[in-house]
């Protein structure tokens, strides 16, 4: 056998391994599951981390008496409006605060 014929038999069992994994259903189960799981984490982590700078900027912006606002109590302020048309900013960002 010729040193390329070698080569590419080598290449060709290194990757039985893989081609039974790759056949086997439960593998890709898990890697779905485990890619969809990490996507939910990103997503929630993401979500909870938009919800505290929006209460670290409702908390200064209480906290000045309305001077200071933030860019994502503004975007809070957007979506709180359409829920509570009659309320004031004021009252919209202690309601943020007290929201768990």
């Amino acid at each position: 056998m010729n040193h390329k014929a070698t080569l590419v038999l080598g290449a060709a069992l290194s990757l039985l391994p893989a081609s039974a994994a790759l056949a086997d259903s439960a593998f890709w189960r898990n890697v779905l599951s485990s890619g969809a799981t990490t996507a939910t984490t990103y997503a929630t982590s993401k979500d909870n981390k938009l919800v505290l700078a929006a209460r670290d900027d409702a908390s200064a912006f209480v906290a000045s008496g309305g001077e200071i606002r933030g860019p994502y109590l503004e975007a809070a302020l957007q979506r709180l409006r359409s829920e509570q048309p009659q309320a004031d900013d004021m009252q919209l960002a202690t309601r943020l605060l007290s929201e768990h």
